[in-house]
């Protein structure tokens, strides 16, 4: 597990920052990032429609780990994007994901030539030929380095580093949830062979977000 440190060190040659779900794979790397630096921006997409548990565990890390979250929000509140269009989550899963997530994060990368991710292969069949080190371009045609340390650890091992290292971990986990995004397209697992097969009803696997270079 120490070559994490060794990926991390390899990729910190410009300004980074990290996508933090605070899924226990993005808190487990989140612990190896703050070892090397203590003040990388956290950056979160808050959507407005996270679990409670989601933001109390969100906010207590924040104030015991010291931090530097970032919220990154919509550019229209819930309220009125529910006005204009509905419940997305419910008739366009794929539309909303793109406002309250994709759009968000895109436009707050282009400030930065590292991205880091706590993405693995084994988290979902769209994830299966992940590779540490990949390129990603934005939407102004900037490309940056696109960099996930865990992408070739199992469940297992995120569990196991977790354990070991007596990190605080989302109760979410205790009721069966392996994938956890926002509430109302979050549900456990379908199969045990699948952990993001909770998501969007089973419908898709992917926001959009890690998608986006080949869409």
């Amino acid at each position: 597990m120490s070559e994490v440190l060794t990926d991390i060190d390899k990729a910190l040659t410009g300004k980074a920052c990290y996508t933090c779900s605070f899924q226990l794979e993005d808190v487990v790397l989140l612990h190896y990032l703050l070892q090397r630096d203590s003040t990388i921006p956290v950056l979160f997409l808050e959507t407005g429609y996270h679990f409670a548990s989601t933001y109390a565990y969100r906010d207590q890390l924040t104030k015991d780990w010291k931090l530097n979250l970032q919220n990154l929000v919509a550019l229209q509140s819930v309220a009125d994007q529910e006005a204009q269009f509905g419940i997305l989550n419910q008739s366009e899963p794929a539309k909303c994901c793109q406002l309250r997530k994709v759009e968000p994060l895109f436009d707050a990368l282009e400030n930065y030539d590292v991205w880091f991710t706590g993405l693995r292969r084994e988290q979902s069949p769209t994830r299966a030929k992940l590779e540490v080190f990949e390129q990603t371009t934005l939407k102004s045609g900037k490309q940056i380095a696109k960099v996930s340390p865990l992408a070739h650890w199992t469940w297992k091992q995120v569990w196991q580093y977790a354990r070991e290292n007596n990190l605080p971990i989302l109760d979410l986990y205790e009721q069966g949830y392996t994938s956890i995004g926002c509430e109302p397209c979050t549900a456990k697992p379908a199969t045990d062979d699948n952990l993001r097969s909770g998501r969007w009803g089973g419908k898709k696997l992917e926001c959009g977000i890690h998608t986006f270079a080949t869409e």
